[in-house]
């Protein structure tokens, strides 16, 4: 629905500025969005997208510039301003509170005459409507990180917002799933509502979006339709260069770094999952991918392989290629790690990094250099050393921050995920295990760590990679396993796979879809 005269512009932004200490994340920015629209705001990590969304939203005020909504000039104060607005948001890092349920979060920022019951059947309705398996009953620690951006998108459309703004939607979505959110931002868009969109996936964009506006440095540095544009003429806009492609080496991997064998493991609390039967092995140089939808047990079997959980019987994980390894399953993760084992998890914040630490001082998390103990027993942390590595890593992985001692999180999510992974991949693992290396991050910096997970492969450490990205996992991985219901598939080569095939896997139909993929 275009805007004339008689229906003004859904949102126009003037002359918007924000500037923090030592950076300024908008800069005299403009964006129109008309109704009906949706409209894509692209930008590599720290361009200041999400930023600029914050200020729409009233989570973040302006130092200069105005907003306009609806023809009417407002002043946006806070995020219940907003909604009774019509704006509605879903964050790329969630605003859920942990210790509730489900239907417990959404009813917060929903009207207060409904009952929380009222709040739960409508959430059932709308999961239904949109293919989102939720239960509303569940605690949100429970949860894994797709089955909470699930939380976030379902709360954002029960407010029938006008202006829908989706912070990295799909980053953890199956593309079954993420088709059937095409279907209803579709939908949404067609009854008038227009939706801001800020994704890192440029096919996504231009399958989506009617409109685009492209930010680099806090500036704005160009506005076009992206179904006309390819994804290397977004890139360059939004980059100033297309990524370099992954070279790919064939080769033959070496013995077995990580053996799992029959693992079973009883759900924690009973919004889990059980892990049967689960069995796998990683070999030096070479990177095994799990693909599957959140909630089918990753989580559960990260814990186990990481050592957060060892309840695992005597022999079901062993590390090491020597012989038939090191009984593992009991060790805790600093032993682990003693024995080559090093791990990136989903969550940057609260368990990947501390938020209110410097990032120096994060490496001391899983890197011990720069420990040292006197004969007296007492323990001396070696700063100017742990500065260094903490440079070093900010320059070899472009990680855009103020330096060793900024802190983990005044990084945007994409910057903070750089440094993570380069801290893992900088302490020389002979395992490593990474969930979600590239959720949220932009097209140069997924690249960039993809191509790191690559030479790491070569250089003969073993790479097992979780995610629910199956285009990275076909892109990086030598083999894929599907996980469902606790349950792992058998391995096949990525040569062999299809993106058809894993999707039936996905839904726990491997033996199935073996017999039909099977020559005759």
């Amino acid at each position: 629905m275009p805007a004339t005269d008689a229906t003004p512009a859904r949102l126009t932004l003037s002359g918007i500025s924000k500037r923090y200490p030592g950076v300024v994340a908008n800069d005299d920015v403009a964006l129109t969005v008309l109704p009906g629209q949706t409209h894509a705001v692209l930008g590599e990590n720290g361009a200041g997208k999400s930023t600029l969304m914050k200020i729409i939203y009233g989570a973040t005020q302006p130092d200069s510039g105005e907003v306009w909504f609806n023809g009417q000039r407002v002043h946006i104060r806070n995020p219940q301003e907003a909604r009774a607005l019509g704006i509605a948001m879903v964050f790329q890092h969630f605003s859920l509170f942990d210790t509730l349920t489900v239907a417990e979060n959404v009813w917060l920022g929903l009207d207060r005459g409904l009952t929380l019951a009222q709040v739960s059947t409508s959430i059932r309705d709308k999961a239904a409507q949109y293919g989102l398996d939720l239960d509303p009953k569940r605690p949100v620690h429970t949860l894994g990180v797709g089955e909470m951006q699930r939380v976030e998108i379902i709360r954002a459309l029960l407010t029938n917002p006008q202006l829908l703004i989706l912070d990295e939607p799909t980053s953890v979505l199956t593309p079954q799933a993420v088709e059937k959110l095409f279907v209803v931002l579709r939908a949404v868009a067609a009854q008038g509502c227009s939706v801001l969109y800020i994704s890192h996936k440029l096919h996504e964009i231009r399958e989506l979006c009617d409109a685009c506006t492209v930010l680099r440095a806090g500036k704005v540095t160009g506005i076009c339709d992206p179904r006309l544009e390819s994804n290397a003429s977004l890139s360059a806009m939004m980059i100033g260069a297309e990524p370099p492609a992954l070279t790919h080496h064939a080769r033959v991997p070496g013995s077995p770094e990580l053996r799992v064998h029959a693992l079973d493991l009883e759900r924690e609390d009973q919004f889990g999952v059980d892990l049967h039967g689960v069995s796998l092995q990683v070999c030096a140089g070479e990177v095994v991918g799990i693909a599957g939808v959140s909630g089918n047990g990753q989580r559960e079997l990260l814990y186990a392989l990481s050592g957060e959980d060892t309840r695992a019987r005597a022999g079901a994980i062993r590390l090491g290629s020597s012989g038939a390894g090191v009984d593992a399953s009991g060790l805790h993760p600093g032993a682990r790690r003693k024995l080559g084992l090093h791990f990136v998890p989903e969550e940057r914040l609260g368990r990947g990094a501390v938020p209110n630490m410097a990032l120096a001082h994060n490496l001391l998390l899983t890197r011990k250099e720069a420990l040292s103990s006197s004969r007296w027993g007492l323990g001396w942390i070696k700063v100017k050393q742990l500065e260094h590595q903490a440079r070093d890593i900010i320059q070899r992985f472009n990680v855009k921050a103020g330096g060793p001692q900024s802190l983990a999180r005044s990084l945007s999510g994409g910057n903070l995920q750089k440094f993570i992974v380069g801290r893992e991949i900088d302490a020389k693992p002979k395992l490593l295990i990474v969930s979600q290396p590239t959720w949220g991050v932009d097209v140069g910096a997924a690249a960039q760590i993809r191509s790191e997970l690559l030479e790491l492969r070569d250089a003969g450490c073993a790479v097992l990679v979780v995610s629910e990205e199956l285009d990275e996992l076909f892109e990086i991985c030598d083999r894929l396993h599907v996980i469902a219901k606790g349950r792992l598939s058998p391995s096949v080569p990525v040569a062999q796979a299809t993106v058809e095939q894993i999707g039936q896997w996905m839904s726990g139909l491997w033996d199935i879809s073996e017999a039909r993929h099977a020559p005759t």
